[in-house]
This record gives C-alpha cells, sequence and structure tokens, in this order.
C-alpha cells in the first residue's frame, strides 16, 4: 500500500510540473506576441542628424533707418528774411549813386537798394527812406532780428530820416551808401550809434 501512495503522489507532482510549464509557455507566447505588435505598429527610429550643410542659414539683418534720418538729410529751407540778404549779398560793391532809378542794378541809393531787394522776395515797398519807416511794425533796437529795415537821420537835414539799411544779424546792417556802394557795416560803430532812429519789421512772420 505504502508503494502505492508514493506512485500516486510522484504522478500528482509531475502533472503539476507539466501544468506550470505549459503556462509559463503561454504566458511568453502572450507577451512575445504583444511586443512583436508593438514594434510592428510604432517602429522607434532616431532622428537624423542636422548637417552644418543642412541648417538654415540666418537671416540677414536689416538696418531700419533712422525716423530722424531724413530731417538730418534734409538742409534747412531758407527764411524769407534771410533770402532777402541773400539777394542783397549778390550786389555787393554796386556802386552808390544817390536818387537812382528804380529797378536799375548798376547803381542803388539807400532806399532803391531796399526797395529792390524786398521786391525780389514778394515785399513791396515805397521808394524814399522816410517813406520805408512809416511800414511794418515797429522794433525796439534790442529785438532787432534778421530782415528788418534799420533807420538813421541825415545831419545835414535837421535830424530827419535820411538813411535806410537792412539788419543782416550779428551787429551787421546791409546797405549803400557813400565810398564802397553795397556793403556791410557794423551796428554798433560809433557813427550808426549816434545817428540811429527806429527800426520797422516788415517781415512779419521771418519764414
Amino acid at each position: 500500500m505504502e508503494g502505492i501512495s508514493i506512485l500516486l503522489s510522484t504522478r500528482q507532482s509531475i502533472r503539476k510540473v507539466i501544468s506550470l510549464s505549459l503556462f509559463a509557455s503561454i504566458c511568453c507566447t502572450a507577451l512575445f506576441g504583444h511586443a512583436q505588435a508593438v514594434s510592428a505598429d510604432e517602429p522607434f527610429t532616431f532622428p537624423p542628424a542636422v548637417t552644418e550643410e543642412q541648417s538654415p542659414a540666418p537671416e540677414p539683418f536689416a538696418e531700419q533707418p533712422s525716423p530722424f534720418q531724413e530731417e538730418i538729410d534734409q538742409e534747412p529751407t531758407p527764411t524769407q528774411a534771410e533770402k532777402i540778404i541773400s539777394t542783397g549779398t549778390h550786389f555787393l560793391g554796386v556802386k552808390y549813386r544817390f536818387g537812382a532809378p528804380s529797378g536799375i542794378t548798376y547803381a542803388f541809393d539807400c532806399s532803391s537798394f531796399t526797395q529792390y531787394i524786398f521786391k525780389k522776395n514778394g515785399i513791396v515797398l515805397p521808394r524814399t527812406s522816410s517813406q520805408q519807416s512809416t511800414k511794418g511794425v515797429k522794433i525796439a533796437k534790442k529785438d532787432l532780428a534778421i530782415g528788418d529795415l534799420v533807420f538813421f537821420k541825415d545831419p545835414g537835414r535837421s535830424g530827419k530820416i535820411g538813411h535806410v539799411a537792412v539788419y543782416a544779424g550779428n551787429n551787421k546792417i546791409l546797405h549803400t551808401g557813400g565810398k564802397g556802394g553795397v556793403k556791410f557795416s557794423t551796428l554798433s560803430s560809433p557813427y550808426y550809434t549816434k545817428h540811429y532812429v527806429t527800426a520797422r519789421r516788415v517781415v512779419i512772420s521771418n519764414s
């Protein structure tokens, strides 16, 4: 009887081993099949290396123009007063002639000169210095600006206005009279300081 019991026990053990072997085989097959399915559906590959030739070239830097460049490049436009002075300088050295007719340019007296250069820039003045001294707006000497008319008395005519010039800035006047004809003179010189009477502004906006 003991031998039969041992035999039965051995058979049961063999069956358990076979069952475990079958279970392990089934599990391995299932796992391997799943791995193959994942590998087939979602293959993993490394991205290709980017070479220097394939690298995109950087875009060249486009320098933006300065918003002030146009203003810097443009020269300032001369004002009307500056144009009057510029017109007058074209006649530097032209001889002085008392009573010179209006409009001629080979000779001027003081008021025909101012009348001419102002007219060339759109401002009409009367013929004589005393008549011109009534036009425009009276200006104090300390407030003189380029283009203002400056008047002086005539020593030989009881202090009446007998000379006119144009203020050119920097203490200078542009006028004609006596030796040298059309010229620049210093407003603060003793002679013109002594005979100064008044100043008038006929270039209202100086623009």
